[in-house]
């Protein structure tokens, strides 16, 4: 009998140990918690694919995490990639039926924020976020993508996928100009404490959103972002649908979780879908695209 490659063992790099489902369904599945089931996967296609293929017969609240995603997507179908257990890869299934559907918009944005304030409490890492679903960390005084959202609608609800990069080395990154927390100077890469974070981060953010029936203001949600968004003040080119373009300052996000731009002909034109590109010095325009969820 060939015995199996060392490569593919479960703990063949003891530096990223797999995560224990038991373990997180203790703490995370609650009666007075959000989260109605969680399960891990070794390996998948995409965390979001499968959740969207389930969602009908699923409750609100089912959580789907993969060690390894062999298919991983961002916006724009950019494909995503990392090695095993490098980073946190999951989906969450979210029903807001009481929220009204055109207010669904903020759920990327409301993920964002609750990334980034659970990753700078959990790793100590100072996070940003690019409009509209991009976590930057700084790593040698430059801007770098270490995480990404992907929000779809499945069923009756919308499935939120998230991908942060932990563990990844300078050597494993998938394009020059990426990030992650362990280059970002993270005092902690346990991926499990970063994930009860996030997971608790976003139950709390999903269920004051949800309280005030999507309320972005009411809710604090639409402040909340304002204060982390990296995108403000910033020259950007948003890059539309149909590709067209539009360049000028970054001045506001709007009750629609809109960008704001104000261009050069003084006109103040929201971007409600697109890719943004940040255009002033300190930032690495391809680092902040493409590189994760």
């Amino acid at each position: 009998m060939t015995p199996p490659d060392a490569s593919d063992h479960r703990w063949s790099d003891l530096d990223r140990p797999p995560l224990s489902a038991v373990a997180l369904r203790r703490a995370l599945v609650r009666e007075d918690s959000l989260w109605t089931s969680l399960d891990v996967v070794p390996s998948i296609g995409s965390t979001n694919s499968d959740l969207a293929g389930r969602a009908e017969d699923l409750p609100e609240g089912a959580v789907l995490v993969a060690e390894e995603q062999t298919e991983g997507r961002g916006r724009l179908d950019r494909r995503w990639s990392a090695p095993a257990r490098s980073g946190l890869f999951f989906s969450v299934l979210l029903k807001p039926t009481e929220v009204p559907v055109e207010k669904w918009g903020w759920l990327p944005l409301l993920a964002g924020v609750s990334v980034a304030s659970a990753l700078s409490r959990s790793a100590g890492v100072d996070t940003a976020l690019k409009w509209p679903n991009d976590l930057l960390v700084t790593v040698g005084g430059e801007e770098r993508k270490a995480g990404g959202i992907l929000a779809e609608r499945a069923a009756d609800g919308v499935v939120v996928g998230i991908g942060i990069n932990v563990t990844l080395t300078e050597k494993e990154l998938p394009i020059p100009g990426a990030g992650s927390l362990l280059l970002a100077g993270a005092v902690s890469t346990d991926r499990d404490p970063l994930l009860r974070s996030v997971l608790r981060s976003l139950g709390q953010w999903y269920g004051d959103w949800r309280a005030s029936g999507g309320d972005p203001a009411a809710s604090r949600l639409q402040e909340a972002y304002v204060a982390g968004c990296a995108t403000l003040g910033r020259t950007v080119r948003a890059e539309l649908p149909g590709g067209r373009s539009v360049t000028g300052e970054a001045v506001a996000v709007d009750g629609h979780g809109r960008l704001v731009l104000a261009t050069a002909e003084g006109v103040q034109q929201p971007v409600g879908a697109g890719d943004v590109v940040h255009l002033r010095p300190g930032a690495s325009t391809e680092g902040t695209r493409g590189t994760g969820e």
